[in-house]
């Protein structure tokens, strides 16, 4: 049989090799992985610090969501409110505005009954008074030499009040 110096197993070499890959780790390790590691860290960092703004910045939003809702739900409440109390104080406004236009009515009314009731008791003692002129005038001519004025006079004032209380009694 024939030996392969090919694949044959060199220790010496083997151990250089496993120097040079130690070598090489370390030399890695405290150049390019302690950066690289530091940098992922600081990365990490950032982003967590950008999460948690986030979150925060979501947080306030829902907080400030849930307050202006309330608020709105107040000033709904609030509006209706002031309707209601502009609505009533416009109805007590009105009816009192109704009141004292009716109170001015019935002024006026009875401030017009009590002229007419003047007015009525003017004309009734302007008439009685020409009544009693025509008839004092009428007497005179016709009774001129039999009864004296002034008895004349009383009779027609008298037969005039009796005609003037029949009025009044109907």
């Amino acid at each position: 049989m024939q030996t392969l110096d090919v694949i044959s197993i060199n220790l010496w070499q083997i151990l250089i090799s496993l120097a040079n890959l130690v070598i090489l780790f370390i030399i890695v390790k405290k150049f390019l992985f302690g950066p690289v590691k530091k940098m992922l860290a600081k990365r990490q960092a950032d982003l967590d610090e950008q999460y948690n703004a986030a979150n925060e910045a979501k947080e306030n939003a829902l907080r400030d969501e849930s307050f202006w809702n309330e608020k709105m739900k107040t000033a709904d409440t609030e509006s209706d409110a002031i309707m209601q109390k502009a609505a009533d104080n416009a109805k007590l406004r009105s009816d009192k505005i109704i009141e004292e236009a009716k109170e001015k009515a019935d002024g006026i009314i009875r401030l017009a009954q009590v002229e007419a009731e003047q007015e009525r008791k003017k004309a009734e003692e302007s008439i009685k008074k020409e009544i009693i002129d025509v008839s004092t005038v009428l007497a005179e001519k016709m009774l001129s030499r039999e009864i004296n004025i002034d008895d004349h006079r009383s009779i027609i004032d008298s037969a005039i009040e009796k005609i003037g209380d029949d009025n009044d009694a109907e």
